[in-house]
């Protein structure tokens, strides 16, 4: 059935979908179309290539198997921080030497820093808070292992990490019987991402580039000069091709991508407004961006409007038991990390994929089969 105007988006149910103004229909892709560059994926990986291409003059079209942010970037809890892989920085010098792995870093602070520059630029009101991040001790022991990576980092990096006690966590806000002390980092900050990627999508439209919506890519193929890109109802045509699609992408388009990603389940929870008196009672005030030290983490903050934002890692199953089992742990751990708020409802909640790459680090570049 062909997409109309007046069709809703698919949604969720997340709180940043109810947050937000609603979001333009993209037109479905009818007929064939031949451009220089299609794009698959209109999240931020794909809304910036557009958005590059486009000011520089190149015709460029971006298609989405559903809506702008339907994916990760409208789903994700609005952490633009440090962290564009899996490994250490102690592994990222292992394996690809001090100053690669300083070029890391510096590549991750400038891409926080574009993020803030463009919301400036634009007039984005994506209610930005929080001043760095916070990671909490979820065990006496890890004090040490936060307080070393502090030493390294400054000495590596540069990074002027401040290591917390369990009584300075306490008098700054971060309270929980979990949470043995802390160290925080000063870059980055939280956001809500789907305003972001709302307003990177009209800056891409402005710049003149194509998104179409409810069109997925069922087919990726060579013809001639040119790459073939089959949708259900058309075709683009176009001399290069970006695949943007990340734990949302097809693994069988093109076919040898097959088995090189790792979709993984990331689940979120955002309660009701809290009073000050509930605030108080949890010793939980600040709205720094929060994550603990598990290898499979927890990440939350408080919220603008004061409601407080509550992520978990889940399993490698999209089923519905491993999706029951994944909210009844979030819900358990909810409520052992902050006791005095076990009571609070929660008002929305929603999940989505985490893409893990084989080698636990992100992938820009040309692809080969």
């Amino acid at each position: 059935m062909l997409q109309t105007r007046t069709e809703p988006l698919k949604t969720i149910g997340s709180y940043w979908e109810a947050s937000v103004p609603p979001q333009k229909q993209d037109r479905q892709l009818i007929g064939n179309a031949v451009f220089e560059v299609a794009i698959i994926g209109a999240g931020y990986a794909g809304l910036s290539a557009a958005l590059k291409l486009a000011q520089s003059g190149i015709s460029v079209c971006v298609l989405e198997a559903e809506h702008v942010g339907y994916g990760a970037s409208g789903r994700n809890g609005g952490f633009c921080c440090l962290g564009g892989t899996t490994l250490d920085e102690r592994q990222l010098i292992r394996k690809f030497g001090l100053e690669e792995a300083r070029k890391f870093v510096a590549y991750q602070v400038a891409g926080i820093n574009l993020v803030e520059q463009r919301l400036n630029e634009w007039q984005c009101d994506a209610g930005r808070h929080s001043q760095g991040e916070m990671y909490l001790a979820h065990r006496i022991k890890d004090m040490a292992s936060l307080g070393a990576h502090a030493t390294f980092l400054k000495e590596n990096f540069g990074i002027k990490a401040r290591l917390l006690s369990k009584e300075d966590l306490s008098a700054e806000g971060y309270g929980g019987p979990g949470f043995h002390g802390g160290l925080h980092l000063p870059y980055g900050f939280a956001l809500n991402p789907m305003a972001y990627v709302q307003a990177l999508a009209s800056e891409v439209r402005r710049a003149g580039a194509k998104i179409f919506g409810k069109s997925p890519v069922t087919g990726l193929t060579r013809d001639g000069d040119r790459w073939h890109l089959e949708t259900e109802h058309g075709f683009v045509r176009a001399r290069k091709v970006v695949l943007a699609g990340n734990g949302y992408a097809r693994e069988d388009t093109p076919k040898w991508l097959h088995g090189r990603t790792l979709p993984v389940m990331s689940s979120i929870r955002v309660t009701r407004p809290l009073s000050d008196a509930e605030l108080e009672a949890q010793g939980w005030t600040a709205d720094t961006m929060s994550a603990d030290t598990r290898i499979l983490l927890h990440y939350f903050r408080l919220l603008p409007d004061r409601r407080f934002l509550f992520g978990t890692r889940g399993g490698i199953f999209e089923n519905a038991p491993a999706l029951a089992a994944m909210e009844k742990r979030a819900d358990a751990d909810f409520r052992n990390m902050f006791p005095a708020w076990s009571d609070v409802d929660t008002e929305y909640s929603w999940y989505g994929h985490v893409c893990l790459a084989r080698n636990l680090m992100p992938f820009v570049g040309r692809c080969r089969a």
